[in-house]
């Protein structure tokens, strides 16, 4: 189990959906389309209605390449929409963001988790601002370096670093999920190799996000710009629930959604009636 805001996920038994909304000019699949509040409303409402059953909102691209922004900057983006989002629906409010000042800002604002792509790593206050606002996390997979000697057991060795600030903080054991980093400190082949080996990461004792919407490793796959890899998507997708993985990150929420339920009737998991 895992809780979120005032939801309780049961994440040993099915795969729910993260859905995502980049308040960003220059996201490499969707920069641009959602940076007004009313128009993020309105996808958060679609995506609602879609299945989905947590909000990630982010305010800073981390593409390959990205150009950082400061922390005003990302808190004049995503403040004003977390707030939105919080008055108009009932659902918990991830942030993507792996500045403490940013996130403070948010969780003030009734963000429910911090989404961090350095694992707590790049801002040694990060763990502190989660811990006092009792919120929940999810440590993804980083590193400076490519430079791995057994290239799963590093990864599973440097998101153990994770967790151990994490709770040395004083985060809470059922606020904490891990996400293996499909795209970042990875070549094409590990970034496969570190979906195919989804289940390293739950051996760590924690709920498992599989992160791969767009990316490129769908794209390098299967020849295709980042506007094309839906099903690509919706195959990690159902990988994911096949090899327990607790929540899929997604751009396209009721494909995924679909995929997900069905893939659970198959193998007799969850209630069949995901989201």
């Amino acid at each position: 189990m895992m809780k979120i805001g005032n939801r309780t996920f049961d994440t040993k038994h099915h795969t729910y959906t993260m859905g995502i909304l980049n308040v960003t000019p220059d996201s490499f699949s969707d920069g641009g389309k959602w940076n007004q509040a009313d128009a993020a409303l309105r996808h958060v409402e679609e995506m609602i209605r879609q299945g989905m059953d947590i909000i990630d909102i982010g305010g800073e691209s981390t593409r390959p390449g990205y150009t950082k922004i400061s922390d005003e900057e990302e808190i004049s983006r995503v403040v004003p929409v977390v707030e939105a989002v919080k008055g108009a629906f009932d659902i918990p409010i991830s942030v993507d963001t792996y500045k403490s000042g940013v996130a403070k800002r948010v969780l003030d604002a009734g963000a429910d988790l911090i989404n961090d792509i350095w694992g707590l790593k790049y801002d040694p206050q990060m763990a502190a601002v989660i811990a006092g606002a009792d919120a929940a996390c999810c440590l993804m997979h980083n590193r400076n370096n490519t430079d791995y000697t057994d290239f799963v057991k590093d990864v599973v060795a440097d998101v153990s670093e994770s967790v151990r600030l994490a709770k040395e903080a004083g985060i809470a054991e059922d606020k904490i999920c891990l996400d293996p980093g499909v795209g970042f400190a990875k070549s094409y082949e590990q970034n496969l190799e570190i979906i195919r080996e989804l289940e390293a990461l739950k051996t760590l004792g924690y709920p498992v996000l599989l992160g791969t919407s767009r990316k490129s490793v769908i794209g390098l796959t299967l020849h295709l710009p980042a506007n094309e890899r839906e099903e690509g998507t919706i195959a990690t997708s159902v990988y994911g629930v096949l090899h327990g993985a607790s929540f899929v990150r997604v751009h396209d929420v009721a494909a995924n959604v679909r995929a997900i339920r069905m893939t659970e009737a198959i193998v007799g998991q969850g209630d069949g009636s995901c989201g």
